[in-house]
């Protein structure tokens, strides 16, 4: 599915196909993006949506950010954009927190591509001519090993 979005007020129809995938069982939201795109912007909407008071940042620097949801309990934002190998995934638990059950929206995530076995969603954000984003949105079932 791709949705063209003219506009930040354009992102509830983003937000509502995901977190509908959401309910169907797919915890596991993988951004992909440029610079700018608007993947952290997403997961703000995403997070008020589910009930999030606190503030919503990127975690490039702290690579993990932990926020309470009256929806979804914990809910998870990471950003693998820092790191260089596979092996830093272990050092951060990175699989524990997949396995976890609650939401994992992660920015930046091509570094993780052995870890996702598990029902997950991939957005693919493209930045056309006047800020005009297309999302694609794309399901996965469990892969087997």
């Amino acid at each position: 599915m791709i949705l063209k979005i003219e506009s930040i007020e354009g992102l509830s129809e983003v937000v509502n196909v995901i977190l509908s995938k959401m309910e169907e069982g797919y915890s596991i939201i993988l951004l992909y993006g440029d610079l700018g795109s608007g993947k952290t912007t997403l997961v703000k909407k995403l997070c008020h949506s589910l009930g999030v008071e606190q503030e919503v940042t990127s975690p490039t620097f702290s690579m993990i950010q932990e926020y309470t949801s009256s929806v979804k309990g914990l809910i998870y934002h990471m950003d693998l954009y820092r790191l260089e190998k596979p092996v830093d995934l272990e050092h951060i638990g990175f699989g524990e927190y997949l396995d976890s059950g609650y939401p994992c929206f992660i920015e930046w995530p091509a570094l993780g591509n052995d870890y996702y076995k598990m029902p997950h969603i991939r957005v693919d954000i493209n930045v056309e001519n006047n800020n005009i984003r297309n999302f694609k949105i794309t399901t996965y079932d469990s892969v087997d090993t």
